[in-house]
């Protein structure tokens, strides 16, 4: 499974468990879990590159399929497209590489946020 939906069910990621919560295994093709799952091992004149890790399990991608799909269809109402192969008529895409917004700092105005 790739990276975008190792975390999810249809991943066919290995579930495991630990105290109480579920992750998904999680290893790139280079790692020595892969190498012994489809090679038989680490061959001696090569090395793992990759690691394995543990992800928290989400279920089912459905969710976040439709959260995507819905962010989607609100950017196409906002620039007025009808169609997907508008959106570059429409708008100047701007590659950011920034991934927090901080112009609110922590202003929540609910004491649970």
């Amino acid at each position: 499974s790739s990276g975008i939906n190792a975390e999810y069910g249809e991943g066919n990621g290995e579930v495991v468990e630990q105290d109480g919560k579920k992750f998904i295994k999680f290893y790139g093709m280079s790692s020595a879990t892969a190498m012994q799952k489809h090679a038989g091992g680490v061959a001696n004149y090569r090395t793992s590159e990759g690691k394995t890790v543990l992800i928290p399990y989400k279920g089912s991608i459905h969710n976040t399929i439709q959260d995507i799909l819905g962010g989607v269809r609100s950017c196409c109402t906002y620039v007025g497209a009808v169609k997907l192969k508008e959106l570059p008529k429409r708008t100047t895409f701007v590659r950011t590489t920034q991934q927090l917004n901080e112009v609110y700092g922590n202003k929540s105005i609910n004491k649970t946020d």
